[in-house]
């Protein structure tokens, strides 16, 4: 831990704060002007001051740190600075930290100190003495070595500056500060380590790390001010008392001297002030109620005190008066009756409570924290809002936080209500809401007309509270026709391709649909997987395309396509469109066509696209007299170029004919109503 004495920014932060004047920044703990006559080595400060964990709430945290640091010149200043905080387990000295992502520093600095039970002013005058990053002009553009040994924890003397880097950073800083700051008192659970400073002993103390600069006898009057020489093992010598805003002497150390002045500064004394003692055992937000009870008396009286209540800036009193044996068997003298408890309403959202009691001669702060007020009113989402078989389906989940039974949600579409309640089971809701439990779902199909409709719902409050609006959305309604579209007419040769999609949304289920012809009508269902359609219409789920393939002679033809009704509505026409089918003829290669002895020796292969397996007629024609050539024969090539054609579309011959020339013409015969396919002439030469 560091031991400098103030450095510049320190020594005027300081002047400036005596010189404007000291104003109270928490109530019940007034700053007080300062002189070194004051100091106590023995008691810098008091337990009840030290280790009272509920001295601040974040917000009167963030608050101090906007006033002592100002406006921050490089965005890494404590008020305005956040960082990613670790979760940590329980341990003997501090309860579990819950770890999250960019907590503001005020939010670490509360947190830190309830879980270790140290003060949070406490911590605030460390960040102070230690590193200047509270007030004055480090505060206000900090650098990264500053933030990274922020409260000085792991920066020993020896060291001359150095830090162990695996606490480096303001959340590792703080925290490992508060945790020492409480390890010191050896609680249960740990070794008795600590003892060279423990309360009661006197002991000879250094004024500064120099041995040959002497030692002051002190008694060490209290844990507290042991814990503070455990992490800043030197006392101030009378130099450093004289000037309280600068240097001493050579001899001179600060650390402690400058953690008295910043705290009696900034805070008030840290000595317990005035005669009342108390506690508050709960402090809890409810649906739009704060509930607080607890303990307070004056040590003065066995007379019950007021105990005064604040919510935000709402003040409510209550007196002190019910029995509590627990507090007599602690305070005899004062007897049991001084148990409170009331409630306070209040707005939902985060309010500071703060408790005072208000004894004979003093007014004092009993502890203050933070609480969340719940709104009484219905929570709920309206998750789904879509065209569905029947008409508009509506569904999501509403509870009145005030009831764990089910509540009525209204739904509106298109202005016409109904009402529906909100029973269905929902366990995701069980898991946020266990008080609540699972039956809180709704879901409900309501009848609209064809277009663009408004659909809102509302949870409808029972008791404190309103009745909450869950949202409006607008969806396209159906009616009851069906609904489709004509995707695709295309021609062939000599056939046609249809295809689109259609629902009812009456039904879930595929429905026919009527593809005429010029005129000539044939059903098919509409129950191919579409999921663009799903996507659409998720609640009618994808079977409701169509596709079908028919014969057509080449031409121009009218195709006409209806998807039919089922249950209310009629038929609704898809469209009509005008297609060209055309012919196509066979295809194939005359491979071989040359003169042999006796004749013409052929070959090659013919198929027609149409039928691919179908096996083509060849026919030749030798100076005009014509041949069927045997087909059917193996050709493994054409089989690999046209897939699905199969392999027997070979042909192959010996035509017989006379020595001499000879014309030889070769054609695929298309059986299929069209014209054949030419695949070759030529001069062929036969020999004698």
């Amino acid at each position: 831990m560091t031991r400098s004495p103030f450095s510049t920014a320190a020594v005027l932060a300081v002047v400036t704060t005596l010189l404007v004047g000291l104003v109270s920044f928490f109530p019940g703990t007034p700053a007080v002007a300062v002189s070194g006559a004051d100091f106590d080595a023995g008691n810098i400060i008091s337990d009840e001051v030290y280790y009272n964990a509920s001295a601040m709430t974040e917000n009167q945290v963030q608050t101090f740190l906007d006033q002592k640091v100002g406006a921050c010149s490089n965005g890494a200043c404590l008020n305005v600075k956040k960082v990613d905080t670790a979760s940590r387990p329980a341990d003997a000295v501090c309860r579990s930290y819950q770890g999250a992502g960019q907590e503001p520093v005020s939010r670490v600095i509360v947190k830190v100190s309830q879980a270790c039970g140290i003060n949070p002013q406490v911590l605030l005058v460390t960040l102070q003495k230690e590193q200047s990053l509270v007030e004055g002009t480090t505060a206000r553009a900090p650098s990264a070595a500053r933030l990274d040994r922020a409260t000085g924890y792991a920066c020993p003397d020896t060291a001359q500056g150095g830090c162990d880097p695996s606490f480096a950073g303001v959340y590792n800083q703080l925290y490992k500060s508060a945790w020492q700051f409480k390890r010191y008192s050896n609680p249960a659970g740990t070794s008795a380590y600590f003892t060279w400073f423990a309360p009661g002993k006197t002991v000879d103390i250094q004024y500064n790390p120099n041995v040959s600069c002497g030692t002051k006898r002190v008694t060490i009057a209290n844990q507290a001010t042991a814990a503070l020489y455990y992490y800043t093992p030197y006392t101030p010598n009378a130099a450093a008392l004289s000037t309280l805003n600068g240097a001493g002497d050579s001899c001179s150390a600060y650390g402690n001297r400058n953690f008295w002045v910043y705290f009696t500064t900034w805070f008030g004394s840290t000595k317990p002030v005035g005669q009342t003692v108390g506690n508050v055992d709960v402090a809890t937000g409810g649906f739009g109620s704060v509930t607080v009870s607890g303990w307070a008396l004056d040590k003065t009286t066995s007379t019950s005190i007021p105990v005064h209540v604040y919510v935000g800036d709402k003040g409510s009193a209550v007196t002190a008066s019910s029995s509590r044996p627990d507090v007599a068997r602690h305070y005899p003298a004062a007897g049991p009756l001084h148990g409170f408890s009331t409630t306070v309403s209040a707005a939902p959202g985060s309010h500071d409570v703060c408790v005072y009691a208000i004894g004979v001669r003093s007014s004092d702060l009993v502890s203050c924290s933070t609480v969340t007020v719940l709104d009484p009113s219905p929570v709920g989402s309206l998750d789904v809002v879509r065209s569905g078989p029947g008409g508009v389906q509506v569904a999501g989940w509403a509870l009145d936080p005030e009831t764990a039974d089910p509540i009525s949600v209204h739904v509106y579409v298109g202005g016409v209500g109904r009402a529906v309640r909100a029973e269905a089971s929902r366990p995701d809701i069980a898991r946020a809401y266990p008080a609540s439990g699972a039956a809180h779902g709704f879901s409900t199909t309501v009848s609209a007309s064809p277009g663009p409709q408004q659909v809102c719902a509302y949870a409808i409050n029972v008791g404190a509270g309103a009745t909450r609006a869950l949202g409006c959305r607008t969806v396209q309604a159906l009616g009851s026709d069906p609904v489709g579209s004509l995707d695709s007419v295309s021609g062939g040769s000599r056939s046609l391709t249809v295809s689109g999609w259609t629902l009812d949304p009456d039904s879930a289920g595929a429905i026919p649909v009527h593809v005429y012809v010029d005129g000539v009508g044939r059903a098919v269902t509409a129950d191919r997987a579409r999921g663009d359609i799903a996507r659409a219409f998720p609640a009618f789920g994808s079977g409701h395309g169509f596709s079908v393939q028919l014969d057509a002679a080449p031409g121009d033809h009218q195709v006409c396509v209806y998807a039919i009704n089922v249950g209310p509505g009629a038929t609704s026409p898809l469209g009509c469109r005008t297609v060209s089918v055309t012919a196509t003829t066979p295809v194939g290669s005359s491979d071989v066509v040359r003169g042999t002895a006796g004749g013409v020796q052929l070959g090659g292969w013919a198929l027609h696209p149409q039928a691919p397996t179908e096996v083509v007629p060849v026919h030749v024609y030798v100076d005009g007299v014509g041949t069927a050539l045997r087909t059917g024969r193996p050709r493994p090539d054409v089989a690999r170029a046209w897939p699905g054609a199969g392999n027997d579309q070979g042909y192959e011959a010996v035509v017989a004919a006379q020595p001499g020339s000879h014309d030889v013409c070769v054609y695929a015969i298309d059986t299929r109503g069209g014209a054949n396919a030419l695949l070759s002439c030529s001069t062929v030469v036969v020999a004698r």
